[in-house]
């Protein structure tokens, strides 16, 4: 797959060039699915703010379903199990892109293997996965147990099919953990390569590249304690 992960989303001209060039098409040509599970995972989620990324309704600068696509339909993962792989599969492969929002990655990841799409991703050689916070970090080897919500107790482990970790919502106002001090203490502990981005930042993996592409902040953290990355 071609990745586009952002924390907040098609927030800037940067990031939206940046997802025309991997679809290799415009946006008005292209055929989306809007993956909302993770959001059933996490506290902060409710039936309005799954409407709202299904809806195209998060007001301001950031946009996800409401780019002007060709088509928009809904991939539920929780209910795929129950309808059969015949079924679902069809509509995944012919889609071009999957919008996959934020929420709690762990539950995500959970829900990607029980589903069967975790295993279907590797043959999905030309789609786009635009991830969002959880539905970025979801692809992730680790998310850090500072941002597991569901079963806490239980592993911060996630899909690894890429092999750095991410810090999401660098400095958003408001919001008191994910400050860049926290997160050069999170990316010491994370054991790994790892970035923290803010929501006008996305990085893009292509094979076996992987590039910044920021109107904002963001900083690269080598792995290991101690380690400072560049911004």
């Amino acid at each position: 797959m071609k990745l586009l992960l952002t924390s907040g989303g098609i927030t800037n001209d940067s990031i939206r060039s940046a997802l025309v060039e991997l679809l290799g098409r415009p946006v008005e040509e292209s055929r989306a699915l809007v993956v909302p599970t993770a959001q059933w995972g996490h506290p902060m989620c409710t039936p309005e703010s799954v409407w709202r990324t299904v809806a195209g309704r998060w007001g301001g600068d950031a946009h996800f379903a409401d780019l002007g696509w060709k088509s928009v339909g809904v991939l539920e993962l929780t209910a795929l199990p129950t309808i059969g792989e015949k079924r679902w599969m069809p509509w995944v492969r012919e889609a071009d892109v999957l919008l996959v929002d934020g929420g709690e990655a762990v539950y995500l990841a959970h829900w990607m293997r029980e589903s069967g799409l975790a295993a279907l991703l590797p043959s999905l050689r030309d789609t786009v996965w635009v991830g969002v916070s959880g539905g970025s970090m979801v692809l992730t080897p680790r998310i850090g147990p500072e941002f597991v919500e569901w079963r806490s107790d239980g592993t911060d482990e996630t899909l690894g099919l890429v092999d750095f970790s991410i810090f999401p919502h660098l400095d958003y106002p408001g919001w008191s953990f994910n400050t860049s001090e926290n997160a050069r203490r999170w990316a010491a502990k994370i054991a790994g390569p790892a970035y923290a981005i803010d929501d006008q930042t996305a990085l893009v993996v292509d094979g076996t590249d992987v590039r910044v592409v920021s109107e904002g902040r963001w900083e690269f953290f080598e792995g290991g304690p101690g380690d400072r990355g560049r911004a």
